[in-house]
């Protein structure tokens, strides 16, 4: 690949597998901790300088935020998978087609969810039960947060192109100045402006702007396959069926487990804003557990995209099985460490004691358990990676949200207590992983055995 910018590139299909994943994901890792900084600095600032009303209402929102955009988000993943295939088999102007169908859709794509946020965050939050003496404040975040959408969109595919190349040091640097705007925005608007939720809102959505200005400018200045040009910006339909192909099912996937998030906040909230501030402080935590270990997930996505695309498929087996090992370790490290911490980091979040004692009941059952989750997504990054999508979203679609809102129908309404609630989610993640392991044993099954040149 002809590239001034070689350096941040990676060849994925020859070398140590072990090396090169930990070269890869560690800056994802730190990237994507860097990114829920956006979200835990407003759920910090409003906690301890607005109070636990504001904390609930930021709160409440997330799990509807993420069911109206996962979708597209998911097409993101087609894109990554995509630009990766095409890179490790060489095809250069493949590469440059689906970047510049790629930039396109997701400035459509973020002007679609202004709209969506605006006019259908009232209507969502009553219908997800949101208390009365926060659900003024929930819709004022939302529609400021959705307001920036277009931002968010070319970040995360543009953020994506990267990633299928190797490159995950730039975006990096650019979340890096992003958040630090981020968390000073957060300070000025809160303590100084007074704006409450208003204020935490629109300095995500200021700290968003630099992230997406910086990745796009990265793109233009590119040189060889990756480079933007704007002459060149069209939706070509061959990609744009390609990117759909895998990236609608991944979205509809994160969708699915948006929608059984949602009942679960909805069953929260019937405890009332304490246990919904509780429960938003240790979410908040573990979202980082969540991160770290999702970026093992975009490294096995990545290398196998790469590697299937350039027909190395011995390499394939191998990079599942060290991907594996490295999300089951750093998600049992850092979940063991976030429960045992848990006092005084659910502290940074709230002083009341109430809610730090409702953040631990959630704590001591799912973080401790997260990792499970790490391997059923990382599994999935192997089979999407492969060109297969609609079969994990079907798996998920009944091992996550169909196991969750049955259990919130039936266990749960026999046992009303948090306890049952949270219980669902380690389960339903070792079910979903197990049937997603036989999955990808039934399709490596169908591929050659030798590598292809």
């Amino acid at each position: 690949m002809k590239s001034t910018k070689k350096s941040y590139e990676m060849d994925m299909c020859s070398g140590p597998i072990l090396g090169k994943i930990l070269i890869f994901s560690l800056p994802l890792m730190l990237s994507g901790i860097l990114q829920l900084l956006f979200n835990a600095a407003d759920v910090i600032v409003v906690g301890r300088y607005a109070g636990s009303q504001s904390l609930a209402a930021v709160g409440s929102t997330t799990a509807l935020i993420n069911l109206l955009i996962n979708i597209f988000i998911g097409l993101s993943v087609g894109v990554n998978v995509l630009v990766a295939q095409y890179y490790g088999a060489k095809k250069e102007q493949d590469v440059s087609e689906t970047v510049h169908t790629a930039v396109l859709v997701s400035a459509f794509s973020g002007l679609f969810l202004v709209f969506l946020g605006l006019f259908l965050s009232r209507p969502m939050l009553e219908l997800m039960g949101t208390p009365d003496d926060v659900i003024d404040k929930s819709v004022i975040y939302m529609r400021i947060y959705f307001v920036g959408m277009p931002v968010i969109m070319l970040y995360n595919f543009g953020s994506a192109i990267l990633r299928a190349v190797g490159d995950t040091r730039r975006p990096l640097y650019f979340l890096t100045a992003a958040g630090i705007l981020n968390i000073f925005l957060n300070l000025f608007f809160v303590i100084v402006c007074n704006l409450d939720v208003a204020g935490v809102a629109l300095a995500t959505v200021i700290s968003q702007v630099l992230s997406a200005g910086l990745v796009m400018l990265c793109l233009f200045r590119s040189e060889g396959c990756l480079r933007i040009r704007p002459d060149k910006l069209r939706i070509d339909p061959v990609k744009l069926r390609r990117i759909i192909k895998v990236g609608l099912p991944a979205g509809m996937q994160g969708a699915i487990f948006s929608i059984s998030n949602v009942l679960i906040q909805s069953s929260v909230n019937s405890f009332g804003s304490i246990a919904m501030a509780g429960n938003t402080a240790s979410q908040n935590i573990e979202g980082f557990i969540y991160n770290a270990m999702i970026a093992v997930y975009q490294t096995n996505l990545s290398f196998t995209s790469q590697n299937y695309g350039g027909r190395k498929y011995r390499r394939i087996g191998r990079i599942l099985i060290t991907c594996c090992f490295v999300v089951a370790a750093v998600g049992l490290l850092l979940g063991m460490a976030a429960y045992n911490a848990g006092t005084f980091l659910l502290g940074i979040y709230s002083r009341d004691p109430q809610v730090i004692n409702y953040g631990l009941l959630r704590l001591g059952i799912i973080a401790t358990t997260y990792f499970t989750c790490g391997v059923m997504d990382t599994t999935v990054g192997s089979i999407r990676g492969m060109g297969y999508s609609v079969l994990p979203m079907c798996v998920s679609l009944a091992g996550a949200c169909g196991f969750r809102v049955i259990w919130i129908f039936t266990v749960f309404r026999m046992s009303h207590t948090l306890q049952t609630l949270y219980i669902s989610y380690p389960i339903s993640w070792v079910l979903t992983a197990t049937v997603h392991l036989i999955c990808y044993l039934l399709i490596r099954r169908k591929m050659p055995k030798v590598d292809m040149d």
